[in-house]
């Protein structure tokens, strides 16, 4: 009897131990692949990227608005300003980093040089001024993900107007960057990515505003690109907004809604990017975002990761 009851107990011990092993290669098995490895990585580099660059323009946008030189009032937080004086009717203004953003949420160093034709007000329709990025250094507080930037752009004021004079004057105003930059993530190897992002912004001040993006760029033989240039593998990669991509001022800028798809024409890859879905992977109502959905393809395999914001 004994022989028997140990037998059965040895026999029950395996069956679980088997069981154990299958299930922890099912979830194994479940993992992200490693076909969608690199386009997962691009989509977060891209996504690091495009909302450092966008909090940095905001904040450029908000300065020019201001109108005065040295204004405390209109300046981001953890920043100096300076000047040089006017050479063929253009001013040069420095802008100086070297803390924590107005949220607490990024550390920034480096600086932006503005380049600003005198005369010209910002609230022109078609006003243009030049903006360079020179060590430009985001660092997210919860992340270990950093990002340098060096690159020169176009920053244009398309339809006039500012946005402070949003929900009062006006419903909408609209600008346009354009460019390259120079990205360097986690001291990586620095690649050139081009740039051509228009965005609109709606609401109301204080702290009810809201922009959507969309991207006018051409090349490789894509339309509609907000970002192309070359990844972290060395690879040709096109990124393409789909549907315009909203943020807003109370979800700390994080995208709510759009769709975004990610070309590598070299490897016959590519990824969708959904935005708008809480931590439970299920599309977000009356609440701020946490993750977005990525539905990858490359070559005849195909997979869907959900990946934080």
């Amino acid at each position: 009897m004994k022989s028997t009851n140990l037998f059965r107990l040895t026999f029950l011990i395996l069956a679980i131990i088997g069981l154990s092993w299958a299930g922890c290669k099912k979830d194994k098995n479940t993992e992200p692949s490693s076909d969608s490895s690199s386009l997962q990585q691009l989509a977060g580099d891209e996504e690091t990227m495009e909302s450092s660059m966008d909090e940095s323009m905001n904040e450029i946008n908000n300065f020019l608005s201001g109108g005065i030189l040295k204004s405390t009032a209109f300046l981001p937080c953890n920043a100096t300003v300076d000047s040089t004086p006017v050479v063929n009717d253009t001013i040069t203004i420095y802008i100086t980093y070297n803390g924590l953003n107005c949220l607490g949420t990024r550390y920034r160093t480096g600086q932006v040089e503005i380049k600003k034709r005198v005369g010209t007000q910002w609230s022109q329709p078609g006003a243009t001024v030049i903006v360079k990025h020179i060590n430009f250094s985001i660092s997210k507080i919860l992340e270990s993900t950093f990002i340098t930037i060096n690159g020169v752009k176009v920053y244009q004021n398309v339809s006039g107007g500012l946005i402070r004079q949003l929900g009062t004057e006006l419903n909408t105003v609209v600008y346009r960057t354009w460019g390259q930059a120079i990205i360097n993530i986690n001291d990586s190897t620095n690649k050139t990515w081009n740039i051509a992002h228009q965005i609109t912004y709606s609401g109301s001040l204080p702290d009810n505003l809201s922009l959507t993006s969309d991207g006018f760029g051409t090349a490789g033989g894509y339309e509609n690109l907000v970002t192309w240039g070359i990844n972290r593998q060395g690879e040709n990669f096109y990124t393409q907004i789909i549907q315009p991509v909203t943020r807003s001022q109370n979800c700390n800028w994080d995208p709510s809604a759009g769709i975004k798809k990610h070309f590598i024409p070299s490897d016959s890859k590519s990824a969708t990017l959904t935005f708008g879905f809480d931590r439970y992977n299920q599309p977000v109502v009356n609440e701020c975002p946490a993750k977005y959905k990525l539905d990858w393809q490359r070559h005849n395999k195909s997979g869907t990761v959900f990946r934080w914001l």
